[in-house]
């Protein structure tokens, strides 16, 4: 059994889908900061650096998306379903102008997931190699 970490609605795919025509290659990140840093946060891949440490969740028609090392910690119990919204985008997440912006909801996992989880583990960013244009950090 192969448990998804993230997974997206059709508006997501939609909207990730018209942003990667404009910007071309993206990457999502979910960190926890305040402000914005608490919603996912869509950049484009050659402008944004992933912390080295950041875990790999999956990607969105093949724009990876990361979440901070300390919040997968709080999440990792979770499957991230990236959903739309009407409103305003993170100031500087890419959909900011569309007015519709990414939300984080989430599924808990039974614990049959959680336990395939803990017994095959997401990666880190340093441990990625097949994302053309991933920046990651030192």
């Amino acid at each position: 059994m192969m448990v998804e970490l993230l997974t997206f609605t059709q508006a997501t795919e939609d909207l990730v889908n018209e942003l990667a025509d404009i910007h071309g290659d993206l990457v999502f990140h979910q960190s926890g900061g305040c402000c914005d840093g608490s919603a996912p946060m869509c950049f484009p891949r050659d402008e944004f650096k992933v912390g080295s440490r950041d875990i790999f969740l999956g990607k969105i028609n093949e724009q990876p998306f990361f979440i901070a090392h300390d919040q997968y910690a709080y999440w990792e119990h979770t499957q991230l379903i990236i959903d739309v919204v009407p409103g305003r985008g993170g100031m500087f997440s890419l959909e900011g102008p569309t007015g519709k912006r990414f939300l984080t909801r989430s599924k808990v996992f039974s614990d049959k997931e959680y336990k395939e989880i803990q017994n095959n583990p997401p990666l880190n960013a340093s441990e990625v190699s097949d994302i053309n244009g991933l920046k990651t950090t030192s």
